[in-house]
């Protein structure tokens, strides 16, 4: 099997959007089988995202980042190869906008019969329960770093945190979702939120609401700062 930086990033990154997004198309949108199921179901179709992302990613030629705060603060640690960082960080974004579009092919029928423009923008992007743009900035970086100190105490090295360390980074996964999701909807990941939040504000989606851009920039830069946090904070160990 051919293996590439590029290929394992692009397509674990759209594995897990694909899942990701797809969980919580099936929970928020009308008319599907799992349509109100809850945050529980949301939460561990993330993690079974991850798991499959990480997994996928590190078999095909990446290391599993899927996460461009992940490669950031690694680079910065110089714990990874900066001269990939930008290879990753395109592969991250272009998987999370595919994955999103993959997303809107399946769920199409269930898109155009909801009507609440809010929760049509929910599948694709995260949104604060309560807007306050310092508070929602600390959730995100306080929730990345436990998403990537963890992570480090979990993987075997480093540069990776693929092959087995894909199931307890899910695990971790899971449980930032339901300690911590509460108030921003833990994006923890800046190609997971923009990446499908382009993909919402391109498609023709029938009464679809504006993109919220103007809270865009908050799941990009609390997760980089959270997770350059924790790798230095992790250095000193």
């Amino acid at each position: 099997m051919n293996q590439s930086p590029f290929l394992g990033e692009f397509l674990g990154t759209a594995l897990l959007i694909i899942m990701g997004a797809g969980v919580v198309a099936n929970v928020v949108l009308n008319k599907t089988k799992g349509q109100n199921s809850g945050w529980i179901v949301i939460t561990f179709g993330w993690a079974m995202a991850v798991f499959l992302g990480v997994f996928a990613s590190n078999k095909l030629g990446g290391s599993g980042h899927l996460n461009p705060a992940v490669s950031i603060a690694l680079s910065i640690a110089g714990e990874f190869d900066s001269s990939l960082l930008a290879t990753y960080i395109a592969a991250q974004f272009a998987g999370a906008f595919t994955g999103a579009v993959i997303v809107w092919v399946a769920y199409k029928q269930h898109f155009d019969a909801t009507i609440d423009s809010d929760l049509k923008l929910a599948v694709f992007s995260t949104a604060p329960a309560i807007r306050n743009p310092l508070y929602n900035l600390l959730t995100e970086a306080i929730a990345t770093f436990i998403l990537m100190f963890g992570a480090m105490t979990m993987s075997k090295s480093a540069q990776t945190l693929g092959a087995l360390d894909a199931l307890p980074v899910a695990l971790l996964v899971l449980g930032i979702g339901l300690s911590l999701g509460g108030p921003t909807g833990y994006a923890i990941n800046p190609a997971r939120d923009l990446g499908p939040r382009i993909a919402h504000f391109i498609l023709p989606i029938p009464g679809k609401r504006g993109s919220d851009w103007s809270y865009s920039w908050i799941p990009v830069v609390g997760p980089i700062v959270g997770a350059v946090a924790a790798v230095l904070l992790f250095q000193l160990f």
